[in-house]
């Protein structure tokens, strides 16, 4: 399943930089394949032909092409064992890292948006998130024991989770919760994402003005 190195298609210091530390916590080689959103490169057909909704990140392995961050992680975890970055099917942590992983994309994403345009959510019958306060309770929870989603074991789904409430706490979004800030301060002290930082830091440098 490894057979080709994973292409990814990037913009720096936007969402795709999720997917880029992924790539680093996976430790082996990869293409970078850098979309310049200023010259509107991900509008531009040959773009959308890998994401017809031009949004980043997506990957290309193997012929195939995988659009979605959490599709990404997940796909990007499986395809490369030897990282350890997810559990494998029939071990019992598998059901709840996936949950983990996919109540990011359901319920956490909506809900931040939605709170950050001052939208209400609707009746919570109707609601794929239920509450803003539901989401932040639930991910609360979980993170209390830590240090991980899974315990002891770092995953994929704290790629995601690390990423994500880094950023939304940082837009005031997230509130700046103990058990939140805890979670980011060790999630940014990996060797991995402090690696992809840097390496963000200087692909925006790169760009033109």
């Amino acid at each position: 399943m490894t057979a080709s190195k994973v292409t990814l298609f990037h913009a720096p210091h936007s969402r795709s930089s999720t997917a880029l530390w992924m790539m680093e916590e996976i430790g082996q080689p990869y293409d970078l394949q850098i979309i310049d959103f200023k010259a509107v490169e991900n509008r531009q057909s040959t773009y959308l032909a890998i994401n017809p909704l031009g949004k980043v990140p997506a990957i290309q392995h193997n012929s195939g092409i995988v659009t979605e961050t959490t599709a990404i992680l997940t796909y990007l975890a499986d395809a490369f064992p030897a990282a350890k970055l997810a559990p494998a099917i029939g071990d019992p942590r598998r059901g709840p890292y996936l949950r983990w992983m996919f109540f990011y994309a359901a319920s956490f994403e909506p809900a931040v948006v939605d709170k950050a345009m001052k939208r209400e959510p609707g009746p919570i019958a109707m609601s794929p998130y239920g509450t803003f306060e539901m989401v932040i309770d639930t991910i609360d929870t979980a993170l209390a024991t830590g240090p991980y989603l899974l315990g002891d074991q770092f995953t994929a789904a704290d790629v995601m989770w690390g990423s994500g409430l880094d950023w939304t706490m940082g837009f005031g979004i997230t509130p700046k919760q103990p058990h939140f800030l805890a979670y980011v301060e060790r999630i940014n002290a990996r060797p991995a994402r402090k690696s992809a930082q840097a390496k963000d830091a200087e692909l925006k440098k790169a760009m033109p003005a």
